[in-house]
């Protein structure tokens, strides 16, 4: 069992990592890449997106922590596949420009 709990607490990581991006970019007002419309993702697509992934994330935490008074290695879990999602983003961004605007 404390394999499948760190691996819902990485996977929340990753998803609470990821909507910090789609949420910053709906306050802005700026288009920026979603699986739902791709490049055209405007503020209310990234709104979405970024709350679903809050949303989902939190909710996975929550279950792995239900019943625990502390943290424990789930939390070291969670860290990683933030830290994970955020590597990834940089490197990708870096390699694929996906979000790059050539213009501004």
């Amino acid at each position: 069992m404390p394999a499948k709990k760190n691996f819902a607490a990485f996977t929340a990581g990753m998803l609470c990592a990821n909507s910090l991006a789609h949420l910053a970019t709906a306050a802005t007002g700026r288009k920026f890449l979603t699986p739902i419309a791709g490049r055209d993702s405007n503020r209310i697509v990234n709104g979405i997106w970024g709350a679903s992934n809050l949303l989902g994330g939190l909710t996975l935490i929550g279950s792995v922590a239900r019943g625990q008074g502390r943290w424990d290695a789930s939390l070291v879990a969670f860290d990683l596949g933030a830290a994970v999602f955020a590597g990834w983003m940089v490197a990708s961004e870096r390699v694929l420009k996906v979000n790059w605007d050539e213009h501004s």
